[in-house]
């Protein structure tokens, strides 16, 4: 029997035939499960329910200020420097993999893409030898068909070399990319009472949304002293996902850039309210059963879970660090000499460790590169030992 909690209601800051819309999907859903929908299943419909999710509306998500109408910055949007200072990994992987082929999961705006072709054009252009290098090809897996148009505008004027897939390959030889595409995941919820686990999910109390419990076998996969009253996640969908990549990654190396934790920091005792967040106009909330629809959802990554997944399904992991760290090896500090200061300033947030340089992380997974092929970006600060 479920146990009801933290009864909430939800008015949407989307137009209200769409917030309507999107609750009323909702409260289907849990008539549909008995009463009782686990949480990851109202996370995804709440981000990606066709035409009406987070992720599928006509909302603006992206952008620096609240006054542009966003709800959160992401590094690309942040400062072009990272899309150029990550064209240096994804050069040298390419060329260890002898491919050009670049596929990058949730591509946002675009920002990243267009920053990474521009970047990779200069490198191949000062590339030694003078002969003709092909030029990288970029294919984009997007949910979201609002986002894939603003992308295909944006990018425009790159032409063929830029396609959107439906599917992801079923082989593929190159350099496979997502940045903060793993914390969009929809994951479990678990709740510990000091005697028992339980899953939380939802209920209507009436006709409000409401967290609920139900006993569960799932743990969380580290040991640790938790406290009573400690609710936090699991990413079975993340850990999926690597399942899903290994299937399909012939020669080549998959890097995923976000902020989390390897599992003993993830849950630590101190952690006790987990990390799942949601973003609206640039300010963070706890609740996401209010505004279904209007805002984001997200949670923080374990990336010893992420880890132990990929090494599981074949990949090799061959880098873990933080952002900071990996964009100084990829040679942001030289890129910074001739920018502006406004633009050194915007670029300083991406290293700062109050900001995204700590806590945002670095993984690379990789597969059939050469045996001494060891990744620029985890040259310095690698903290692969601590997944």
């Amino acid at each position: 029997m479920a146990r009801t909690t933290d009864v909430s209601s939800s008015s949407a800051g989307e137009p209200e035939s769409v917030a309507s819309a999107l609750l009323a999907v909702v409260r289907q859903a849990i008539a549909e499960a008995g009463g009782w929908l686990p949480f990851d299943r109202f996370m995804a419909l709440a981000l990606y329910q066709p035409g009406l999710g987070y992720y599928a509306n006509h909302s603006r998500k992206f952008g620096a200020m609240p006054g542009s109408g966003s709800d959160f910055v992401t590094a690309p949007e942040l400062s072009p420097l990272f899309g150029q200072a990550l064209a240096a990994q994804v050069a040298q992987a390419l060329a260890a993999t002898g491919s050009h082929q670049v596929v990058e999961f949730g591509a946002g705006s675009g920002a990243l893409a267009e920053a990474l072709l521009d970047a990779l054009d200069l490198l191949q252009e000062d590339a030694p030898g003078g002969a003709p290098v092909a030029q990288v090809q970029y294919q984009i897996v997007d949910l979201s068909g609002v986002l894939r148009q603003r992308q295909q505008a944006r990018l425009a004027r790159f032409g063929g070399r830029v396609r959107w897939l439906d599917a992801l390959p079923e082989v593929f030889d190159g350099v496979l990319l997502g940045n903060e595409v793993l914390d969009a995941m929809p994951v479990q919820l678990l709740h510990f009472d000091g005697v028992q686990w339980f899953e939380r999910g939802l209920a209507l109390h009436g006709d409000d949304l409401a967290f609920a419990d139900q006993p569960t076998p799932l743990r969380p996969p580290q040991d640790a002293a938790f406290v009573p009253g400690t609710t936090t996640e699991i990413h079975a969908q993340a850990e999926a996902f690597m399942h899903t990549l290994a299937g399909m990654l012939g020669r080549g190396l998959a890097l995923f850039i976000d902020y989390g934790f390897p599992a003993a920091e993830y849950y630590l005792p101190q952690r006790h309210g987990g990390t799942l967040m949601c973003h609206q106009a640039h300010r963070v909330d706890g609740n996401p059963l209010v505004d279904v629809g209007a805002k984001d959802i997200t949670a923080h990554i374990n990336f010893s879970g992420i880890a132990l997944a990929a090494q599981d399904a074949g990949l090799a992991v061959l880098g873990y660090t933080t952002q900071a760290h990996f964009l100084i090896n990829c040679g942001l500090m030289a890129l910074l000499l001739p920018a502006t200061l406004a633009a050194r300033a915007a670029a300083q947030r991406l290293l700062n460790e109050h900001e995204m340089g700590e806590l945002f992380k670095v993984i690379a997974l990789g597969r059939g590169l050469p045996p001494d092929f060891a990744p620029l970006g985890f040259e310095r600060g690698d903290r692969s030992h601590r997944l």
